[in-house]
């Protein structure tokens, strides 16, 4: 009996190979045992006694095992492929999702009335020390994996079909990424496919990359009709890289393969995770603001009189018509039918506590409760009043592609300097651009960068009148 490296197998009997389904659910088996080592190493020092798992109380039992359910909900992001992916985008994942097991199991113990029954000292040790586990886990394996590809094992040959710039940029991205195991063996023409394949059956490769335009209908079909009686996978790649689209990646309606040139990021894991961090987030948020908020209501009724909010229709995911909230700036005033005036610098219509509340956006903190009922996420783009809107749609390209997602209350834009009036179309431009550029990279690691470079930069601006 002996091991095979490259294929992680036992000849002699079936192969279990580090691409096999199964080999997943190992990985989450042994993720589950280092979450329950942590919680039982944790519980031994915090109480300075010497227990095993089953001698742990009741409710840390089921927080330890329930916290090794919920990461196998995450099992078709969490553990899948590793060749195509980088370190660090797997850790940041990894933490990702931690932080989303940890943020349910909190709700969970406030919902049952259990969050006395454990210590809250033990519950972040917990948390944290679990997380580094996980982490140096998959840095070793990660290693190992890099280490056997240096001996010329567990990598997978290609074949780059396509002598175009579109291939020319697959190889370059495959040599920078060295962490993967693809190694290119071949860069030929449609044409030549059909000769390629004739090599000896050590020559083949076990993936196939067709890197044409899809106008390109001809050498697509060549190339299949050339691959069809081969074993290797076969990837189609269009030319992405020059086409503007959002969203990208195929789907299945009614038994029909699509290509999705452009639908809403939002889905899945990342709605699941982005959900909950916004709620959770803007929950404490709220409670902690409380008191500020109060004072600041009470200054605008004692300046102003009512009403202390000011409410207003705008356009929200998918274009839907959402009312959010603010706290008021302005006297009362008329405006023209169908028409909404910016704010401009030394608006007449703001008062000195209103000009306050926008300079440090005081005024948005209303929004906190539009979250808590879903109508915005915290970070996304800024809704826009919806004559502006249909102003624009018809001037910037792409421009209704902000709807894609909920509107947020801070954004890349924001953080990046293009925040309050938009009196040019080459700032409004700017800021689209911007907005799209954060739903194409969408996640939640993107999103808490966002929060915490808006304490520094997002909220106090020179714009902001």
């Amino acid at each position: 009996m002996t091991w095979d490296p490259e294929n992680f197998q036992f000849a002699g009997r079936g192969a279990l190979r580090l691409s096999s389904p199964w080999v997943r659910y190992l990985a989450l088996l042994a993720d589950c045992a280092l979450v329950c080592i942590a919680g039982v190493v944790v519980y031994n020092l915090y109480h300075q006694k010497s227990y095993g798992f089953f001698e742990l109380p009741t409710s840390y039992q089921v927080l330890i095992l329930s916290a090794g359910a919920l990461l196998g909900l995450f099992i078709e992001t969490l553990y899948r492929s590793w060749r195509l992916q980088n370190l660090f985008h797997m850790l940041r994942i990894l933490l990702m999702v931690w932080l989303g097991v940890m943020a349910i199991e909190v709700m969970g113990l406030f919902l049952v009335k259990k969050t006395t029954d454990v210590s809250r000292a033990w519950y972040v040790f917990w948390g944290v020390s679990s997380f580094l586990l996980l982490s140096i886990e998959r840095v070793l394996v990660y290693l190992w994996l890099r280490g056997l590809r240096r001996k010329g094992l567990n990598f997978k040959t290609v074949l780059v079909v396509g002598m175009n710039s579109i291939g020319d940029q697959v190889i370059e991205k495959l040599k920078n990424a060295n962490f993967t195991g693809m190694k290119v063996i071949g860069h030929i023409e449609p044409s030549q496919v059909v000769d390629y394949m004739d090599l000896p059956q050590h020559q083949q490769p076990q993936e196939v990359w067709i890197c044409l335009p899809l106008s390109d209908s001809l050498g697509i079909q060549t190339s299949l009709f050339a691959l069809n009686q081969s074993v290797a996978s076969i990837r189609l790649i269009p030319d992405w890289f020059s086409s503007k689209l959002m969203g990208h990646g195929l789907s299945e309606e009614l038994g029909m393969p699509m290509v999705d040139l452009s639908y809403s990021p939002i889905s899945g894991t990342t709605w699941f995770v982005k959900e909950l961090v916004d709620r959770v987030l803007a929950a404490l948020i709220l409670v902690f603001v409380s008191p500020l908020m109060l004072l600041i209501a009470l200054a605008i009724y004692a300046t102003m009189g009512g009403p202390v909010l000011f409410k207003q229709a705008r356009n929200g995911w998918n274009g839907k018509l959402i009312r959010i909230y603010k706290f008021r700036t302005m006297q009362h005033h008329q405006e023209s039918e169908g028409q909404v005036l910016q704010a401009q610098k030394n608006d007449p219509r703001v008062t000195p506590l209103g000009a306050f509340l926008r300079r440090t956006s005081l005024d948005e903190l209303p929004q906190f409760f539009n979250v808590l009922q879903g109508r915005m996420s915290i970070v996304g783009p800024r809704p826009h009043v919806v004559t502006h809107n249909e102003y624009y749609r018809n001037m910037v390209p792409r421009y209704m592609l902000r709807h894609k997602v909920k509107p947020g209350i801070t954004g890349w834009a924001q953080i990046n300097g293009f925040r309050g009036e938009t009196d040019t179309l080459e700032k409004m431009e700017k800021r689209v651009e911007l907005d799209l550029y954060y739903i194409e990279r969408m996640s939640i690691w993107l999103d808490l960068k966002i929060i915490v470079l808006s304490v520094f930069k997002g909220f106090v601006h020179r714009n902001a009148y």
